[in-house]
């Protein structure tokens, strides 16, 4: 038996029985009734007196202009102040802006970027407890460690619940080589279901060989006998932020992205009361005023970026943030074919790689190396091709990847914390961190998506006793388009149950709803079904006449760009074309193709000029080089994109294959290195 394989399984049977008390005891194993079918939505659709379909009138979303100065007349003195300012506008931030609001609280956001601009739109797109953090937990009997993986597992679940249209449920492949590996992986993989609790997925089963290449008929059958599959979330991340954030703004909060915050403002105590922010959106520098915010409590939620608002408060203080870039390509769809990913736990350097479908392309990462924090870090080749060469040795010869076949990348940075009050500052905290300073700084940072309604939860709990607020019991607006009454806040927590907008009207019949109605292509209303909801009326209600697709293979249409503009706080065509659409995610080539017409769309929407439409392009051809654009093309002009002009064209790679299946056969047989988790 391998000395690795060994050492992480044969705990695992010794301790599966203990990980159940660990759950907090008595942990049911039923799946019976482990999440609400959505076959029905919460919210039924309106019919006429013949049985035919009225589509939801939805709530207005606050125009940007209305926002701004609802910002400046609410933060303007103290009588009007805000409870609580949060600076950083990804998951985190736009998350405590939901709890915030839904408390009673007065509540305000600003980003400098977009929504999801940073870490928050560049994930494995995983909702997960996280198997190799189990492993870490078991293996270094570290509790602490295996009560983060119960906390994410149970609020995996929460996704699904309140953003069924933006998550589901994945199987995800893990190979056996040997028989006798079975048992192990079982057990592992048994375990991880039992700390789910509850609140678990699918239970995980044991598969043939012949069951598992169907399942990924590309898997490289000599190598394997078998399979075990366990069931993780899987989300998607950006339109998951956009979410929250236009959820808390609907409930009250005010929410702006492209609005920078400039300093901290101080009283006469040396206090935070306040913040002075710009609106980064004004085109001439010398017009963008700034002005001052001021909020009882101010929540710092910036990730990667925390340090920088921490010195803020006090330029000596040490930076909590050690940052760890993750890189991630996108594969055509045809590798994961039947809707199931794979889990690569023997990667040549001991480092999990996923494979999984998303989107219907093929996502793979991740990689975890200490970097420099930067607004728009780009994947390193080596990463690239570490990805690439660990993908091949799961795919039979024929099947093995080049160069070419990646149509995207992109890098994240994980904001992994130090926490500031502990012995050993070198220690890195893997779950999140909750601090507020001398001066009335609260800083949230660390943790994961997966969590990021517990760390908003924290972060909250912490800012009402840390600043001293009232809980307000007020009536909240409806947001069903349904004209059913409002919730009343108590104070209490309630984001573990409240539907982002979009989930209300969502269900399983959604798309041939759409169909139905509007005649649509069935690929476009699946996709406008699961990822905006119940929005999807609006989408094609609002701009009937602009169905047409932006590029033939996909399924984006005009319309998703004038509702972007309209009712998401688009401003820029990069917060299009890869946050509120994700085609720079799936495809950057497509998406440079792609750009002529989405910023004449924007223009007509927004009144650009020809100076604002040649900014936008410059300004997204040089983002696109975050999402695997060459340097080659950072200077390729809209006319010759538009004529099909070779210097517009994808460089080719002459077709290298990057560490075949082949290369790494011995004696007609790869022995691969025993799976880790």
């Amino acid at each position: 038996m391998p000395p690795r394989f060994s050492r992480v399984w044969r705990p695992l049977a010794g301790v599966a029985a203990a990980t159940v008390m660990a759950a907090g005891g008595g942990i049911a194993y039923s799946r019976a009734n482990a999440h609400r079918s959505h076959d029905k939505p919460l919210v039924e659709l309106r019919r006429d007196a013949s049985g035919r379909i009225i589509p939801p009138k939805v709530q207005h979303v606050k125009s940007r202009t209305e926002l701004l100065a609802e910002l400046r007349r609410n933060g303007a003195n103290q009588d009007t102040e805000y409870d609580l300012l949060i600076i950083g506008g990804g998951a985190t931030g736009t998350g405590i802006a939901l709890d915030a609001v839904t408390r009673g609280l007065k509540v305000a956001l600003v980003e400098r970027e977009d929504f999801s601009a940073g870490t928050s739109s560049k994930s494995t797109k995983l909702v997960h407890g996280g198997v190799r953090y189990l492993e870490k937990a078991i293996w270094n009997l570290d509790y602490s460690q295996l009560q983060l993986v119960i906390e994410a597992l149970r609020e995996r679940k929460g996704f699904l619940d309140i953003a069924p249209h933006l998550s589901s449920s994945l199987p995800i492949l893990l190979p056996l080589q040997h028989w006798w590996q079975a048992p192990y992986m079982w057990i592992g993989c048994k375990t991880y279901d039992l700390l789910a609790g509850s609140q678990g997925l699918e239970s995980s089963y044991l598969v043939s060989r012949s069951k598992a290449l169907e399942a990924f008929p590309k898997l490289y059958k000599d190598n394997y006998v078998g399979a075990l599959v366990y069931y993780d979330g899987q989300h998607n991340d950006s339109r998951m932020n956009v979410s929250l954030a236009l959820t808390a703004s609907l409930y009250g909060a005010t929410v702006l992205n492209h609005v920078e915050v400039t300093a901290l403002e101080k009283d006469a105590n040396g206090k935070i009361c306040g913040v002075k922010v710009r609106d980064v959106m004004v085109g001439d520098d010398s017009a963008k005023e700034v002005f001052s915010v001021r909020a009882k409590g101010v929540i710092n939620a910036t990730g990667p970026f925390t340090d920088a608002i921490e010195r803020m408060d006090d330029p000596s203080r040490p930076p909590i943030v050690a940052p760890a870039s993750g890189a991630h390509i996108m594969l055509p769809g045809s590798l994961c074919p039947k809707g199931m990913g794979v889990l690569d736990a023997a990667t040549s350097d001991g480092r999990v790689v996923f494979v999984l479908p998303w989107q219907g392309m093929t996502v793979a990462g991740t990689t975890d190396n200490s970097c420099a924090v930067e607004r728009e870090p780009v994947a390193r080749e080596t990463d690239v091709a570490f990805i690439l060469k660990e993908v091949n040795k799961l795919l039979e010869p024929k099947a093995a990847l080049t160069r070419d076949d990646v149509l995207a990348t992109w890098s994240g940075i994980r904001p992994l914390v130090k926490d500031p009050k502990a012995g050993n500052t070198e220690s890195l905290v893997r779950s999140h961190l909750v601090t507020v300073s001398d001066s009335g700084l609260l800083t949230c940072a660390g943790g994961k998506w997966t969590t990021y309604r517990q760390m908003a939860e924290d972060a909250v709990d912490e800012a009402i006793e840390a600043f001293h607020l009232t809980l307000k019991h007020i009536t909240l607006p409806d947001i069903t388009g349904a004209g059913l009454p409002g919730f009343a806040t108590n104070g209490t927590c309630v984001t573990r149950f409240t539907p982002v907008l979009g989930s209300h009207g969502y269900s399983t019949q959604l798309p041939s709803q759409l169909t139905k109605v509007y005649g649509i292509d069935a690929d476009i209303a699946q996709h406008l079904a699961t990822n905006y909801g119940d929005r999807a009326w609006s989408v094609l209600g609002n701009a009937p006449d602009s169905i047409i697709r932006l590029a033939p293979s996909f399924p984006f249409i005009e319309a998703e760009i004038r509702h972007s503009v309209r009712s998401e706080a688009a401003c820029t065509a990069a917060d299009v074309i890869s946050r509120r659409t994700r085609l720079a995610f799936l495809d950057v080539d497509t998406a440079l193709k792609a750009l002529p017409r989405v910023i004449d769309l924007m223009a007509e929407e927004l009144n650009w000029g020809e100076s604002r439409r040649e900014h936008e392009w410059t300004q997204t051809v040089h983002f696109l080089r975050s999402m695997g654009l060459e340097e080659a093309r950072l200077a390729v002009t809209r006319e010759e994109v538009l004529s099909g002009d070779i210097k517009a064209q994808r460089t080719k790679r002459n077709g290298v294959t990057v560490a075949t299946t082949s290369d790494m056969l011995s004696n007609g047989r790869r022995e691969l290195k025993a799976p880790a988790l």
